[in-house]
């Protein structure tokens, strides 16, 4: 029994005779229903950060540039996992990431405005690299060296935005429903990708999302409550 490449038989044949399935049999089938779910949740996973910035009409204590990396960083790994050929359970969440950064990169342009003519240089050059990337059109040792770099690409997303906070002792409108979503979903994603058998220079990518996720996670919750106390001081 294969439901959307999620193989049954071996469990369900195992609970028919009574018997607890083997962990070679349990461990794959945990993975992908934990990839799928992950999938699913992806759809939201940005949302709580969107819906902060549009309520508040502001990006206080957001770096810019630390998001822009971002929307790089998923363009590079969803182009990636989909030129290797990996099941979408294993990489799916990507795409909606992907439209989620984009959006919420241009909510922060708006709420930034006025927007340097240079700023726009960027996204206009992602406009005109990112489809060609994105359909695997070039080179596969350029490929792999571009992914390669992805894992740098996603560190230096975290690096300004961490500083940023360590810096003003505050995260400002970040979000952490949001961040504690990715958190958890890299940690997820380590697990699957183990089961998955996917290259180690995706596993490291996951891993990086941990510590670094983890780290603003942290700060969030850190810098939250002298905040709050002020707050509840000046009323």
């Amino acid at each position: 029994m294969d439901y959307l490449g999620i193989d049954m038989s071996c469990a369900i044949g195992s609970l028919r005779n009574g018997d607890f399935p083997e962990k070679d049999c349990l461990l794959p089938l945990i993975s992908k229903l934990l990839g799928y779910c992950l999938v699913a949740a992806s759809i939201t996973v940005k949302l709580p950060q969107i819906m902060k910035i549009v309520q508040h009409k502001s990006v206080r204590g957001l770096s810019v540039v630390a998001f822009e990396l971002e929307v790089v960083g998923y363009t590079i790994s969803l182009a990636y996992c989909l030129h290797k050929g990996l099941p979408f359970s294993a990489f799916g969440e990507m795409a909606f990431l992907l439209i989620q950064a984009l959006i919420l990169v241009a909510c922060i342009y708006y709420y930034s405005q006025p927007v340097p003519v240079t700023t726009w240089i960027r996204p206009l050059l992602y406009c005109a690299v990112a489809p060609t990337v994105l359909s695997g059109q070039i080179n596969p040792t350029l490929f792999e060296a571009l992914y390669a770099s992805q894992h740098a690409i996603f560190l230096f997303a975290r690096l300004p935005q961490i500083w940023k906070n360590f810096k003003n002792k505050s995260t400002g409108e970040l979000s952490f429903l949001t961040f504690f979503m990715n958190f958890a979903g890299s940690i997820v994603r380590v697990f699957t990708s183990l089961q998955e058998k996917a290259p180690i220079s995706i596993l490291t990518g996951f891993a990086l999302g941990v510590v670094t996720n983890g780290s603003i996670l942290t700060q969030i919750l850190l810098y939250s409550k002298p905040a709050a106390a002020k707050e509840k001081k000046a009323n």
